[in-house]
């Protein structure tokens, strides 16, 4: 035998076992979360399209709930999560950060925030709320947008005293009083002004980042074939939601423990229609970002176009057909 023959003969059950090892890293399970401010990952959750498209290769599906962008970031940093749902510009923050995750797909463009208060505060816009307390979600579009608009004024979060409560918190202490205003979020934006008579004092669709759904970039990385099942099951569940409104409203109205006609209000203000991820979009996270540099929020030094480019990922929605 040659010495080339007894070489290959030697690396043989190495190359095995390498084989071997690596099909045993294919992973068991898939995590995704579901939230009441992305109607489409109720509808995915609900109808089971992505366990039927995994069913043949033995991966289970494991739903965690995200009360908020800041929570599906967290979750995804921590590795508990696969795929999370957030504001895109949120996305863009949690990466800057150093929280490692691609946004791989827009699962709504919706005005799901904006300034809610008390019919009788006398605040009718952003300028009005210098020395008062604002309630908002640290790290959410909220957050952003208000951060946005204060610089609309001339004002900063200086300005005002930031009651930093999670969403439903937030719409409490604006219940009882113990804020002034309180930075909304669809479906609990809605039923604030349904049931308990709030007004939106201040608002502006093109502060509001589109949903974005989220990938770890190592899970991206090692199982680019299921990031495009997950998002082919994601784009039939929102192919679904469009021919079946009835269905997602109640299926809604059920998740979010809210009445039909609060999720009506939520859904008239959320577009599910797909289109790729676009240039505008690309652009409009970038401005996001520069707004808050310019803020204060992040360093001025920041590199936010250089970040934007490293968040987004066109390559595996570019695949599905709109």
């Amino acid at each position: 035998m040659s010495f080339l023959s007894r070489r290959a003969a030697l690396l043989a059950p190495l190359l095995a076992a390498m084989l071997c090892g690596a099909a045993a890293a294919a992973p068991s399970e898939i995590r995704l979360d579901w939230a009441t401010y992305s109607p489409v990952s109720i509808a995915l959750k609900e109808n089971g399209f992505l366990e039927k498209a995994l069913e043949a290769d033995g991966i289970k599906v494991r739903w965690v709930q995200s009360l908020g962008s800041n929570k599906a970031l967290e979750f995804l940093n921590a590795g508990s999560l696969d795929f999370g749902s957030s504001a895109s510009a949120a996305a863009l923050i949690a990466r800057l950060n150093g929280n490692p995750v691609k946004s791989v797909y827009v699962y709504s463009r919706a005005e799901w925030t904006a300034l809610v208060t008390k019919p009788d505060s006398g605040i009718n816009g952003i300028a009005d709320l210098k020395g008062k307390r604002v309630a908002v979600t640290r790290g959410t579009d909220p957050h952003i947008f208000l951060i946005r608009a204060f610089a609309h004024e001339k004002l900063s979060d200086k300005d005002v005293k930031l009651v930093l409560l999670q969403h439903a918190d937030g719409r409490l202490a604006l219940q009882r009083g113990d804020v002034d205003a309180w930075m909304g979020l669809d479906p609990m934006m809605a039923s604030a002004e349904l049931q308990d008579g709030a007004k939106l004092a201040f608002r502006d669709p093109s502060l509001n980042s589109w949903g974005s759904l989220n990938v770890r970039e190592a899970f991206a990385a090692e199982n680019p074939a299921l990031v495009d099942k997950v998002l082919k099951a994601y784009d039939q569940a929102r192919t679904w939601s469009l021919e079946h409104p009835k269905e997602l409203s109640a299926l809604l109205a059920k998740a979010a423990k809210l009445p039909e006609d609060v999720v009506a209000r939520q859904l008239e203000r959320t577009t599910i229609k797909y289109t790729p991820i676009s240039d505008a979009d690309v652009e409009a996270v970038a401005a996001a970002g520069e707004a808050l540099a310019q803020a204060g929020v992040l360093p001025a030094e920041t590199d936010v176009k250089k970040v934007t480019g490293e968040l987004i990922d066109r390559s595996f929605d570019a695949k599905l057909t709109n």
